[in-house]
């Protein structure tokens, strides 16, 4: 009796565990999944190559991780325009290493437009298209773009080239290859001009001027003493 006893608590146990564990997983359903992250625009630039250059632009002026925490909300999009290897070495000799870190800035800022543009949009952008380099309705580094058919062609004023191609697009970010410099004017149309003239070169030459006009002031003067002098005989 006292085995039976104890087979049947054992029994009443176990099921009693069972039922719990089977009452517990019904109530607690599982877990969601955590939303997914922003898109890592390193890593696919990485993938697609030959952007080695944009890459440590994008590392050094921080402009990466300026753009992955606006990515986080998944009502702001974003369009870049990646300009490869080959376009970096296009530009003038110097031009790049010449800038300060607020231009550095600017430069990567004004290949990236704050909205997502699918390539078969453009033909529906306003002129001038803004940039996150600046005000373009003030004049500040204005971007235009033109269409014809599926080409889109982006103009700064110093560069033009086409959309070469698509390397990501998922509905909050594009991506798009460009094989030139976007080359805004707020920042290279002073670099592209002339050296001004030396200071101490302008001088000179005024004095020399200024020295050479009392010569011909004395030599006027000397000419007519002569003819008043010859007259008076």
């Amino acid at each position: 009796m006292a085995i039976m006893k104890q087979c049947s608590i054992l029994i009443f146990t176990l099921s009693f565990l069972f039922f719990s564990h089977l009452l517990c997983s019904a109530e607690s359903p599982a877990a969601a999944p955590a939303p997914p992250g922003p898109p890592d625009i390193i890593k696919i630039l990485k993938k697609a190559n030959q952007y080695t250059i944009f890459i440590r632009l994008l590392k050094s002026t921080q402009v990466t991780d300026r753009l992955v925490g606006e990515l986080r909300d998944p009502d702001d999009g974003k369009t870049i325009f990646a300009p490869t290897d080959k376009a970096f070495s296009n530009m003038k000799s110097g031009s790049l290493n010449s800038l300060n870190d607020e231009q550095s800035v600017q430069l990567v800022l004004y290949h990236v437009v704050p909205i997502y543009i699918p390539l078969d949009q453009f033909q529906t952008v306003s002129n001038p298209m803004m940039t996150q380099a600046g005000d373009s309705g003030d004049g500040e580094f204005p971007l235009n773009v033109t269409t014809a058919g599926n080409a889109v062609t982006l103009m700064t004023g110093m560069t033009k080239t086409r959309i070469a191609g698509t390397i990501y697009s998922d509905g909050q970010l594009a991506i798009y290859r460009v094989d030139q410099v976007l080359e805004p004017m707020q920042i290279f149309a002073a670099k592209s001009s002339g050296p001004a003239p030396a200071p101490g070169k302008s001088r000179k030459g005024a004095e020399k001027s200024k020295a050479w006009s009392l010569a011909l002031h004395n030599l006027a003067l000397f000419a007519v003493s002569v003819i008043a002098f010859a007259l008076s005989l």
